[in-house]
């Protein structure tokens, strides 16, 4: 049966892409989420991947072909090509067979020579493979890891070879200019290879390691000893001279064994660095753990070098008793805030998944920390105020590092932003004294309802989404050069988070729907689970507006830069309570301390006037000052 493969959706705004490549030609035979492709939009250039297996039977897009989403690209057989072949290899042995049965005549030699040295090819690639001939392995590839993204950064294998891995089990740490995030295994078995190195960059589709039987490695050196056996056997049957022929055995079977010491000796040198102990962090590190592996890397390296078959079972016992005895994983964020709070993470017992220490038990074992901990006597005078530097700062100064990903990816887009626009920003000053007044009176019923906080943040962005609705043009988007303007039928909001990789900025998706509440559990939704590196490549891309929460360290404003190609970003600085000059409904003027606070408006000139952004900032702060929001608390 013939299936067709198709031209898949590559973004929302993405209606063709060209053929910059094919990888397969007609004939050859393919895997599911093999790469299959190359394909260039205007946004991103990738590989697509092959969503049947099979035989390539057609190519019905030749490339630099323009082809629409959904446009038909290749036809893909059920794959009965390759068992024909299979036939003609087969016949191409028994006829290799006879010419060591019969004298053959001279005409027939080249025939048979090539006949020879097709069925010695593929036993070559076999026995090249680190599988060994018996044992079964399977490639691990980089997975797709959003619509826009080509390749990641390995940051960290949470396996080695010769480790025991289960299906949907932490294999490696992968970081993108998006996210960082686990890869879990696909198959479950033994890691034979590691393909890539931790820092290396690898494209979507590419390998990243192998995993198989156990039994893999050990059955392809058994293979090798007696594919020796037999070479040296052969050489002896077709001397002329039985003397000589008795000779070159006795060689043989000398070279044999010195083979073999060179391999247990090779062997033993990998056993010992394979169960030298990983790099973890103090809080997790045992005297128990580091006895444990130089026991178990002494054992390794004795048993190697006695026997080079049994290297490879001591190795897998070691690894195993190391393993054993250590702690649950715990990821580089939890460990960074057990840090951060004074917490020993050998002292907190995890909920997660097989023990697994989560930010939560952190918190709550600083929090039973807190409440346990007696009460410091007041000091008598006042103390200077000292700045705390941490550890990690300590450790940087003096240093050069490698800048993450993500830092490289920022720099760009900022600039990118700055070049590619006409900024400028316009502040205007908001009494939020309503707001406050209606957050004190109803947070506590608010989060036993809805289970998250009221800050002030829904308001600023209910206020900003119904603007945006009032004012299309702040929310579009401006291609100059084709000379078209472009109004989204949807108001999506990001929200910019400060996470230890960086600034984030993931977005609530048609934020105009939804009511204070939904936007609070929205809004804390996606800043979870960036923090948490949780968040998907989807909801980090596709906003029209963005909200930056400057005063969340107290500033009162700024001048943020536009997230390109949006042509419009609010700060919200620090809820401050000043004097202010007040107007009664009589007209009689007073002196009042109310809560007040800066919205600086940074925009594109070359879409949005002074006048646009002007009345823009004046709808948002009518609609805070009014402060009829008690309706979209849904109590």
């Amino acid at each position: 049966m013939a299936n067709t493969v198709k031209m898949p959706a590559l973004g929302e705004s993405v209606t063709e892409g060209t053929v910059t490549r094919w990888l397969k030609e007609v004939g050859d035979t393919v895997e599911v989420d093999e790469p299959l492709l190359e394909v260039s939009t205007d946004k991103v250039d990738t590989e697509i991947p092959s969503p049947y297996s099979g035989v390539l039977q057609e190519i019905l897009a030749e490339e630099d072909d323009d082809v629409e989403v959904g446009g038909d690209l290749a036809v893909i057989g059920d794959g009965e090509g390759s068992g024909d072949s299979a036939e003609d290899d087969s016949a191409g042995e028994e006829e290799a067979e006879e010419p060591d049965a019969e004298e053959p005549e001279a005409d027939e030699e080249p025939e048979d020579d090539a006949a020879e040295e097709e069925d010695e090819a593929p036993a070559a690639k076999s026995d090249d493979k680190p599988s060994g001939g018996s044992g079964e392995s399977q490639e691990v590839t980089m997975p797709a890891l959003g619509e826009s993204v080509t390749e990641g950064t390995v940051t960290r294998w949470l396996k080695e070879v010769g480790d025991t891995v289960e299906v949907d089990e932490p294999l490696l740490e992968v970081s993108t200019d998006k996210v960082d995030t686990e890869i879990p295994s696909p198959v479950a078995g033994t890691v034979l290879e590691l393909l890539a190195e931790e820092d290396d960059d690898v494209e979507v589709g590419a390998p990243l390691a192998r995993i198989g039987d156990g039994d893999a490695s050990a059955s392809g050196d058994k293979q090798d000893d007696a594919d020796d056996a037999d070479q040296a056997e052969d050489s002896a049957d077709n001397a002329d001279d039985a003397d000589q022929a008795e000779d070159s055995a006795d060689e043989a079977d000398n070279a044999d064994e010195a083979d073999v010491e060179e391999e247990a000796i090779d062997e033993s040198e990998k056993d010992l660095s394979k169960e030298e102990p990983k790099k973890a962090p103090a809080s997790e590190s045992t005297a128990s753990d580091d006895e444990a592996q130089t026991a178990a890397a002494k054992q390794a390296a004795g048993e190697s070098s006695s026997a080079p078959s049994r290297s490879a079972e001591s190795a897998s016992s070691a690894a195993q008793t190391v393993t054993s005895g250590q702690a649950p994983y715990v990821t580089p964020l939890v460990r960074k805030l057990a840090r951060e709070k004074g917490v020993d993470l050998s002292t907190v017992r995890g909920t997660g998944v097989g023990g697994r220490i989560r930010k939560q038990d952190v918190l709550a074992a600083q929090s039973t920390a807190s409440a346990s901990a007696p009460a410091a006597s007041a000091p008598a005078g006042r103390e200077p105020f000292v700045i705390e530097v941490s550890e990690e700062a300590k450790k940087l100064r003096g240093t050069t590092q490698k800048a993450s990903r993500i830092r490289r990816t920022i720099a760009q887009r900022m600039r990118e932003s700055l070049q590619n626009s006409a900024q400028l920003t316009q502040v205007t000053e908001v009494d939020m004294t309503a707001v406050s007044a209606l957050r004190k009176a109803k947070k506590e019923e608010f989060q036993q309802k809805h289970g998250v906080k009221l800050t002030s943040l829904p308001f600023f962005a209910k206020a900003v989404a119904e603007a945006l609705q009032a004012y299309p043009r702040v929310n579009a988007t401006f291609d100059v050069e084709a000379g078209e303007i472009a109004y989204p039928d949807s108001e999506n909001l990001g929200i910019a988070v400060d996470t230890e990789r960086g600034l984030l900025v993931p977005v609530v998706k048609n934020a105009g729907d939804l009511s204070i509440a939904g936007l609070a559990k929205a809004i804390d939704d996606v800043a979870s689970k960036t923090r948490d590196g949780k968040i998907s490549p989807d909801l980090l891309s596709g906003g029209t507006f963005t909200i930056t929460n400057i005063g969340s360290f107290g500033a009162l404003f700024a001048t943020p830069i536009t997230n390109h190609p949006e042509v419009g970003i609010l700060g919200t600085g620090a809820i401050k309570r000043r004097p202010q000059v007040v107007t009664s409904e009589d007209g009689t003027e007073a002196i009042a301390i109310r809560d007040m606070a800066y919205l600086p408006l940074t925009y594109n000139h070359e879409l949005v006037d002074g006048a646009d952004a002007g009345r823009f900032l004046k709808a948002i702060k009518n609609r805070l000052e009014n402060g009829s929001f008690e309706a979209d608390l849904d109590l």
